[in-house]
């Protein structure tokens, strides 16, 4: 569960590499495109520009290298070149990347076109309530403090906190111990110590924070239909707070 200095060196380079497929996005994604062709694009920069290797595919028989959860989609959406994305749409692209031998992982919204003010506000409280989050971590802290921190911050503004998915451990394995949960309460849970690394990603919905799956045994969404959104990042417990190992320049 522990990083050596070595170790985080090496995750440090892969969630720096992971950073660069997002601003490559950043210019790519738009109306009229599909998520087939999102995930196309990834793979390809992964592969060919960056020199590594797309670690969500193939994971857990997983098809494809990205995540896209459009609009009431909550989490783990399946690229597909019918889904296409269209003005007003909200979508989360959710990335693994792994370089040496080690897993980074991140996910970021965007905002296709002329977004609803309702929806804006949601990506952006999102955003805000992962980093109540990450705000929290420091040797010392306990995971209960992120859970609450997010928990908070959400509800405080009128959103649900999605309970079926958390956030993980993560290096050698995709997810590791512990589990980072998005609600909580403050002192409980486990003690974070210096080399901890894991990531942090709240899903916070519109409505309910009941969800349901597809049949496709992947995708899952909204009860009730409303609005979902998710950022994510990777985050070491460093000696005197934490470090984002995802975030863009």
């Amino acid at each position: 569960m522990i990083k050596t200095t070595e170790q985080l060196a090496v995750m440090r380079e892969s969630g720096r590499l992971l950073a660069q497929v997002f601003t490559m996005l950043d210019g790519f994604v738009a109306a009229g495109q599909s998520t087939l062709e999102i995930d196309s694009a990834v793979e390809a920069f992964i592969r060919n520009d960056l020199q590594s290797r797309p670690a969500s595919l193939g994971q857990y028989d997983y098809p494809f290298c990205i995540n896209t959860s459009i609009n009431e989609v909550v989490c783990h959406g399946m690229p597909s070149a019918k889904a296409v994305l269209k003005d007003g749409d909200i979508v989360n692209i959710d990335i693994t990347l792994e370089k040496g031998g080690y897993i980074a992982d991140s996910s970021k919204m965007y905002m296709i076109g002329n977004v609803s003010p309702k929806a804006r506000r949601l990506v952006e409280m999102t955003f805000e309530a992962m980093w109540a989050g990450i705000r929290q971590v420091k040797p010392g802290a306990r995971l209960g403090d992120i859970g609450y921190a997010i928990q908070n911050h959400a509800q405080s503004n009128g959103y649900s906190v999605v309970r079926e998915y958390c956030g993980h451990g993560i290096g050698r394995e995709m997810h590791e111990d512990p589990q980072v949960l998005h609600f909580g309460r403050p002192g409980t849970g486990l003690e974070l110590r210096e080399g901890m690394v894991f990531t942090i990603e709240p899903m916070l919905n519109q409505g309910s924070a009941k969800v349901r799956s597809l049949k496709d045994g992947w995708t899952v969404v909204t009860r009730d239909n409303s609005l979902s959104a998710q950022w994510e990042h990777t985050v070491a417990v460093t000696r005197d707070g934490f470090e984002v190992l995802t975030l863009q320049p």
